[in-house]
């Protein structure tokens, strides 16, 4: 296949004790959330992920499946579309031991073998039918939605993150209004949907990017996106890199996403094709609801600290997902 789609996955056992030892040994993080038991605690759901791939999107032509050291006890690492990634094979040296999930996805690029096209998962985003590889890459370009929006600085956000990234993107495309021009069609698609029609809308005005939608599922992204970004700014990446804890002042694999935007190197998919449920109370039936009934193809369950009751709530999505993808996968051992 000449335009080949390979998957990145990371995945980290917060239990495995030789991991928290050499976590331990390192300073306290600046940020409150960097070390919090949320960034790795387990919800057991791993080889579902696999059982949908495998069922739903069978043209895979790899899988990356990045890792500190540790693998799930159930993986066939003998599977011949999967490519066992330790930190150690494609980080820099200088950058190790990490801790740090920014360090992690910005050097994805450097993974021995991986195809120009690839779409990098979190281990909480999953797919729940089949999709075809124009979901990902039309043409060569990686599929996304676009939406200008204002960056919101909270407790637990992500705010600090975008807005380092946001001053890469308005340092190098400093012509909003030509880069509006030349997209106008991608910015204003009615697949981007009414909110992201009405955010880009009503933040026209600035002449600057105040921040882009971010829909928090599986990213398709270029190789060489990477490798220009680093070329480009290799000070502000190394930066981030450098720091074994996520901290407030870094960029992370958002920068990528937000550049291709910019650059006009994506082509428009509807925004209904996914959507992402921070764990809450309120939500928890509705997300349920979403897994049994597949109501739409791709869902992320982020973990949050205001997901409460952790144990039920993790025993209640396995169930769902039990019931949608309940044979094992080429990927499980027998």
């Amino acid at each position: 296949m000449e335009n080949k789609i390979d998957f990145v996955i990371p995945w980290v056992d917060g239990n495995d004790p030789e991991w928290q030892k050499q976590r331990k040994s390192f300073a306290a993080p600046s940020m409150a959330d960097s070390d919090s038991a949320v960034r790795y605690r387990d919800w057991d759901n791993m080889q579902y992920w696999f059982r949908a791939v495998e069922q739903f999107t069978p043209w895979v032509n790899r899988i990356h499946f990045i890792t500190w050291g540790h693998i799930p006890q159930w993986l066939n690492t003998d599977n011949p579309k999967l490519n066992i990634v330790k930190h150690t094979d494609y980080i820099p040296e200088k950058y190790l031991p990490t801790f740090s999930s920014h360090t992690i996805e910005l050097n994805m690029h450097r993974i021995e073998g991986l195809s120009e096209q690839f779409v990098y998962f979190n281990d909480d985003m999953f797919i729940l039918r089949p999709m075809e590889p124009t979901d990902f890459f039309k043409n060569g370009l990686p599929c996304d939605n676009f939406g200008l929006n204002c960056i919101y600085f909270g407790h637990d956000s992500a705010g600090h993150f975008n807005g380092s990234n946001m001053e890469v993107i308005n340092t190098e495309f400093k012509n909003k209004n030509a880069v509006m021009k030349r997209d106008f069609t991608k910015w204003f698609s009615p697949k981007n949907g009414f909110r992201n029609l009405m955010r880009t809308f009503m933040l026209l005005p600035w002449s600057w990017f105040p921040g882009f939608y971010y829909n928090h599922l599986p990213s398709s992204f270029l190789k060489s996106t990477f490798d220009t970004v680093w070329e480009k700014y290799y000070a502000v990446l190394d930066k981030t890199c450098s720091d074994r804890f996520r901290t407030e002042s870094n960029v992370n694999q958002w920068l990528m996403k937000f550049w291709q935007l910019c650059s006009g190197t994506y082509t428009v998919r509807p925004d209904s094709i996914g959507e992402c449920f921070h764990i809450e109370e309120s939500n928890f039936d509705r997300l349920c609801d979403t897994i049994r009934n597949t109501k739409k193809s791709m869902v992320c369950i982020n973990d949050t600290p205001r997901t409460l009751d952790f144990d039920s709530k993790k025993a209640a999505v396995r169930e769902c997902f039990e019931a949608i993808l309940p044979d094992p996968s080429s990927f499980e051992t027998v």
